[in-house]
């Protein structure tokens, strides 16, 4: 009888630990691995060129950490914690930080749009549809009132030509003066009257307490659609413009080879630095990647291609590992690199 009443106190002690240690959150992030995934069927150029080979985006997962995953963490390769500052800004929130982060991934996709139409020499247009809230500041006249993600259109009833405009124009106003802010959320339209007041470290400027990004739009004929679904951050865009050039041009520059890679990109055409570069290796070796482009940042003895050339030497890949600083320079290996035998 004593056994069973201890086995069973046992068994319920260790349920309720899995319990605790799968839905009690830490003070951490854990990454690991994601996926390599085919840009042709996520970017589609209107009446745009097919290709062989094919190019990859290369993804890292993260999520806050839990009791288990934390501790699986501690004992697995290639899975990383941070502490919660070294992923979120101070005083950001989940919500703000995902905000951000999809934010970022429309940004990189404009530049890649940005650089891959320049390239291949077609003209692009702008237009400028207002700005979205990346987050809001604790205790400024904004909070309570807007949330990230928020679009703003008008000012006091004026449509504004730029993030900058809009800055200018409320920084202008007198502390205690009023706005009116029309913006949309979940796609319903709203207002919210908002005094604006000085910040708190900085009692010269005024303002209302929300970080900001341009919502911007590129008019390019032909058109382009790139479907990131919920993927965020801005690490995939020099893979989508190299996707986005090769549907563009009528030669193949994946010349038949499956290609992966990884890297931010500005509009003029360079290439940044990411994180997760040693995960994204391993994604890409277990997709099957016969290259992989890792950012150079002009041969910086922390770089992100060491860090790969380290990481691919450690896992034993064939993948060949191949150095970028700018778009010119991975489109200039494409043009001369051998077609794959058949």
């Amino acid at each position: 009888m004593n056994k069973r009443f201890y086995f069973r106190f046992f068994f319920i002690l260790l349920v309720l630990f899995l319990f605790f240690a799968t839905f009690y959150s830490l003070p951490y992030y854990v990454s690991k691995p994601g996926m390599a995934k085919e840009l042709e069927p996520i970017i589609e150029v209107e009446n745009g060129y097919e290709e062989e080979g094919s190019f990859m985006l290369t993804t890292i997962r993260m999520g806050k950490a839990n009791i288990y995953s934390y501790l699986l963490a501690k004992v697995s390769d290639y899975q990383e914690i941070y502490p919660l500052d070294a992923v979120r800004a101070e005083e950001e929130t989940e919500e703000e930080y995902n905000v951000r982060q999809l934010h970022l991934m429309a940004t990189s996709k404009l530049a890649a749009i940005e650089v891959a139409y320049k390239k291949a020499g077609i003209p692009i247009d702008y237009k400028f549809n207002g700005v979205y809230v990346l987050n809001v500041v604790e205790g400024m006249p904004a909070d309570g009132k807007l949330v990230a993600g928020d679009h703003i259109f008008k000012i006091d009833g004026k449509e504004f030509k730029s993030s900058e405009e809009f800055i200018n124009y409320v920084s202008d106003k007198s502390a205690g003066d009023e706005i009116t802010l029309t913006y949309k959320r979940d796609d319903k339209e709203g207002e919210a009257i908002i005094k604006v007041e000085p910040f708190p470290d900085d009692k010269t400027r005024v303002g209302v307490g929300i970080g900001l990004v341009d919502d911007k739009e590129l008019i390019v004929d032909p058109s382009v659609e790139i479907n990131s679904e919920e993927i965020g951050g801005p690490s995939a865009g020099f893979m989508f413009s190299l996707e986005i050039y090769n549907q563009l041009v009528e030669e193949d520059l994946t010349r038949g080879y499956q290609i992966a890679g990884t890297g931010t990109i500005e509009p003029a055409g360079i290439i940044g630095r990411i994180g997760g570069i040693e995960q994204k290796i391993v994604a890409a070796d277990k997709a099957g990647a016969e290259i992989f482009f890792a950012p150079n940042e002009e041969g910086a003895a922390d770089s992100n291609y060491k860090a790969a050339i380290k990481t691919a030497k450690d896992i034993g890949t064939k993948m060949k590992i191949v150095p970028v600083d700018t778009f010119d320079e991975a489109i200039d290996y494409l043009e001369n690199l051998e077609p794959k035998k058949k």
